[in-house]
This record gives C-alpha cells, structure tokens and sequence, in this order.
C-alpha cells in the first residue's frame, strides 16, 4: 500500500504539468494543444513498444484494444481537450480545482468495489477534501480578475471543466477495474498499449483539424513559438502521458479505488503549485486553508485503509470470494 501511495503522489506531480501548458501556450486551441500532446506521446509510446512488440500483440486481446480505445477517447483526448478549453477561458486554479473534485466522484463510484472501506469511514476524510475544494471556490471566485472575462465564457469554462470531470471519473474508475481484472499485461505495458493507442488517435485528430475550414495550422505564429509548443508537448508525452500513466497504472494494481481516488487530490495540488511558481505569488490565506484540508483530508483516507488492511480479520480470498461474478 505504501509503495502505491508513492507511485499515485508522483503521477499526481506529473499530472499538474498537464495545466500550466495551455496557460503558458495560450495562443494554441484546445484542438492543437490536444493533438501536439497525443502524437507525441504516441511516437514515445511506440519507441518504448518496439523492443517488446512480439510478446505484446500476441497477448493483445480484441477485448484489450476495444478497452484501450474506450480509456483513450474519454481519459485521453476528450479529457484534456476539454481541459484546455477551461484553462483557456477561467485559468488554472478554478479548473484544477473542478477537476480536484475527483476524489469524491471516483470514491462515490468505486465505494462498493472489493476493497473499499466502507463510505461511512470516509464521511469526515471526504468533508475535509470537500471544505478545502470550497475555500478555494471561495478565493477564485471574490478575487478581482486582472482581465476580465465575460460570463457566458466563465459559464462555457466551468462547463468544459465538469465535462472534463466527467470524463476522469469514469476513465479512473473503468481502467482501474479493468487492470485489476487483467493479469496478463503490467502496468508499464499497459501504458506503453495505452499510448500507441492514443498516438493513433492523436494521428487522425491532426487530419480532422487539417479539414476544418476556420482553422489554420499556421496562422500568425512563428517558428519559434512551433519549437516552444513542440517541446512542451514532448515534455508532457514523456512525463506527464507516458511515465505519469506508467505510476498511476502501478499505484491502481496495489490501491482499491476508494484510496486510489484519493490520490488524484494531489494532482490539484502539484497544479494550484505550478500555478503559483509561474504566476511569481504566494498562495493566499484560503488557497493555503484549501491546500491544507486536502492533504488532511488525503492522509486521513489513508490511514483508514491502512487500519482496514491490518485489522487481519478477513483472509484476502474470503474478502475476494464476494466480489467474484
């Protein structure tokens, strides 16, 4: 447990980055920014594929490739393209923090899985995340606004980042139940599937925006703002896709999904950092109160799990027998 616990604060360092870029690539849709991110990733995937290509499509299933097109549409593309946009329109902080809602969702989802404490224990780890999610509500929203945004794109945002909500609680909820079902592929395979996958589909976006009359790929930037976007894009294929989802795949294998959902908490926290290490600032008093109650909040699930799992009052296969089908 404590080695997965690590692995899910790590992916969450990873993750974070996943916000600071369309803020610092702002002149880049959410559609470029999405399909730069995934065609990357999936030329990195690939290389990391080659060496043990073999043995993967002979173990590649047809159950396995529909399930990694299904995780890669919603935790993937439809994701972070909904992310971006949010980013785009109300900025970093409100919606890492929509976002951050995840641990409550995917608990909420994952509560009746085998091994999930029972959500009575939760109450109070849960209200903790909760209060500190409204703290920081509290702040973005009563904060002036240094550029002033019209409501109806404020409404548009919040809506791009419930739908990217959306998508997170059900891509962690279904890839977690389906690694713990499947055996015959690690967590680092998986990933390595995962993101050929998503390179795939990241291919065919770049021809969906090549056939959109009101976009162009080349508009007024320039080449150096291209390198930038490049880079970044490679940096966020390799850290935040393809090694970020290799730790959170492992952390999911080790974690019941009441835990692991909590450990998307840090996400938010690695991003309201980031945001505030390229904004120059000091968190305020109700982001620290925020940041505060969700580490508390964190850490109190966790000891909750661990006293369930040292209690040793319930073999591992009578705790498994019930939950077979």
């Amino acid at each position: 447990m404590q080695r997965g616990v690590a692995y899910g604060v790590m992916a969450g360092a990873l993750w974070g980055m996943v916000f600071l870029v369309p803020r610092v690539l702002p002149d880049f849709s959410p559609l470029l920014l999405s399909a730069g991110r995934y065609t990357m990733y999936g030329i990195v995937s690939l290389a990391a594929a080659l060496p043990m290509a073999r043995s993967l499509v002979k173990r590649l299933t047809r159950e396995d490739l529909g399930a990694l097109v299904k995780l890669a549409l919603a935790g993937n593309l439809l994701y972070y393209l909904l992310l971006t946009a949010a980013v785009h329109m109300i900025g970093i902080a409100p919606a890492s923090l929509i976002v951050g809602v995840l641990p409550v969702t995917v608990t909420l989802l994952g509560r009746r899985d085998h091994g999930a404490v029972p959500l009575t224990r939760l109450v109070w780890p849960l209200s903790l995340v909760v209060a500190g999610i409204a703290c920081i509500n509290i702040d973005v929203f009563t904060v002036a606004d240094s550029t002033p945004v019209s409501i109806a794109t404020k409404l548009l945002g919040l809506a791009c980042a419930v739908g990217a909500l959306a998508c997170w609680t059900w891509f962690a909820v279904e890839n977690a139940r389906y690694l713990q079902r499947q055996t015959h592929f690690s967590g680092n395979e998986w990933s390595v599937l995962w993101g050929v996958v998503t390179g795939a589909l990241g291919a065919l976006l770049w021809l969906a925006i090549g056939a959109l009359p009101s976009v162009s790929l080349q508009g007024t930037l320039g080449d150096a703002r291209w390198h930038t976007f490049w880079m970044l894009n490679l940096g966020l294929a390799v850290g935040a896709s393809w090694l970020g989802n290799g730790l959170w795949n492992a952390a999911s294998k080790r974690l019941p999904l009441t835990l692991s959902g909590q450990m998307i908490v840090f996400e938010t926290l690695f991003a309201l950092l980031y945001a505030f290490i390229y904004d120059q600032r000091l968190p305020r008093p109700l982001e620290t109160a925020a940041i505060l109650l969700l580490v508390a909040g964190v850490c109190w699930s966790v000891r909750q799990h661990a006293d369930d799992d040292s209690s040793g009052a319930t073999s591992i296969e009578e705790k498994a027998q019930p939950s077979a089908h």
